[in-house]
């Protein structure tokens, strides 16, 4: 953390480049203006704050900010989410054990008294601890070093919070919280003997059944996603708790949040019809598409299913559903004689149980992408391939 970037003249220069469209490899190879600040130094702040405007708007908004490198940022939690976590806790003590840049922690300092933000790397726990000051968020204690010694050394909290990191990335898509740092499994004993409440942020990769096998105590996973994005789960642990998990989706929206819980253990009870597209037709935002809930979602809101693999919905009454809702405009069967009928050649494209892909749709029937026409080619309850022409409903 070079301190002469604080310099007035400094952060004025970085305001203005972040705010301008400059390629980051032009002002690279440009030099940098100023004696004693190498010019990638002045790269990461400008990549920083331009990065920031968005996902970290607060910060943004501050000035002489510190940012650290790119790839932190990007494995930092957003405004938003960290928000959405924030209203889970409750208490006078938090431990965070993989604090990173701290923005779950500025909004967890909003609901407890005390907040102890842990960090391995010692230059990013130096960055948190002086942007905390910048914010004006004075119950945040910066701790550097191995974050579960420091763990073993405290009292008891109210909630240990911790965003486990991937350690390799050799298995693929296959996701194990026993691949993570720290390893949080291995851990649970520690974790419990300092606080009965646990909360844990995991990649979206992770399967729900997997992390439920190799965690205890579990009482809720939100499944939170941001603009139809699903960006993280966040576990609830309690060491008291031995009832029913209940998951809570979330999609975060520009107009306000869409929410929908339910009890996986009821999901293969409920009771679901089947039909033919009726006039309306539902697809469920991508959080309730990761939860697995597709018959509690149904029968939540009185829907026929168009399949059981499918996972599009329709009614005849249009109701406030969680994802996006369309009018059904006509139905065909899928054949190039028919779509051809339709002169379609610009249209949304969405695929649910259905052997081809958008890309070659795109290709076989010569429709570019957009538009406020909106082609579903899925199957129907006979196993039939249909076609649906909708357009968006704004309800």
């Amino acid at each position: 953390m070079n301190d002469l970037i604080l310099d007035k003249e400094v952060q004025k220069y970085i305001i203005e480049q972040s705010n301008s469209t400059i390629d980051l490899s032009t002002l690279i190879l440009a030099g940098s203006p100023f004696k004693g600040i190498k010019v990638q130094e002045l790269a990461q702040q400008i990549q920083g704050r331009r990065k920031a405007k968005t996902k970290l708007p607060t910060w943004y908004a501050t000035d002489h900010i510190f940012y650290p490198p790119t790839l932190n940022l990007e494995q930092t939690s957003s405004e938003k989410t960290a928000l959405y976590k924030s209203k889970l806790i409750a208490g006078d003590s938090l431990i965070d054990l993989t604090g990173g840049f701290g923005i779950d922690d500025y909004y967890f300092s909003k609901q407890v008294k005390k907040v102890i933000h842990c960090e391995l790397n010692i230059e990013l726990s130096r960055i948190t601890a002086y942007n905390t000051k910048i914010l004006k968020q004075n119950n945040i204690e910066t701790v550097s070093g191995d974050s579960l010694e420091t763990l073993k050394n405290l009292t008891n909290v109210d909630w240990i919070y911790a965003d486990p990191s991937r350690r390799h990335d050799s298995k693929g898509k296959v996701f194990f919280l026993e691949d993570c740092l720290p390893n949080i499994p291995d851990h649970l004993g520690l974790l419990f003997s300092k606080s009965d409440q646990v909360l844990l942020k995991t990649s979206p990769l992770l399967d729900l059944h997997i992390g439920i096998k190799a965690l205890s105590h579990v009482k809720d996973i939100h499944i939170v996603a941001v603009d139809n994005d699903v960006k993280e789960l966040v576990w609830v642990l309690d060491q008291n708790y031995s009832g029913d998990i209940k998951i809570t989706t979330v999609n975060i929206g520009k107009t306000g949040n869409q929410e929908f819980s339910f009890l996986p253990k009821n999901e293969a009870e409920q009771l679901v019809n089947m039909s033919l597209p009726q006039k309306y037709l539902y697809e469920p935002n991508a959080a309730i598409l990761k939860s697995g809930g597709f018959l509690s979602i149904a029968s939540a809101f009185d829907l026929n299913k168009l399949h059981v693999n499918s996972h599009l919905y329709t009614s005849n009454k249009l109701v406030d559903f969680p994802g996006r809702k369309f009018e059904i405009i006509s139905s065909h069967p899928y054949q190039k004689k028919e779509l051809s009928k339709l002169g379609i050649t610009k249209a949304n494209i969405t695929t649910r149980n259905f052997s081809d892909s958008v890309s070659n749709i795109r290709k076989k029937f010569k429709i570019k992408d957009g538009g406020d026409q909106y082609l579903f080619f899925t199957t129907d309850l006979n196993g039939k391939k249909k076609v649906l022409l909708c357009k968006k409903c704004t309800l």
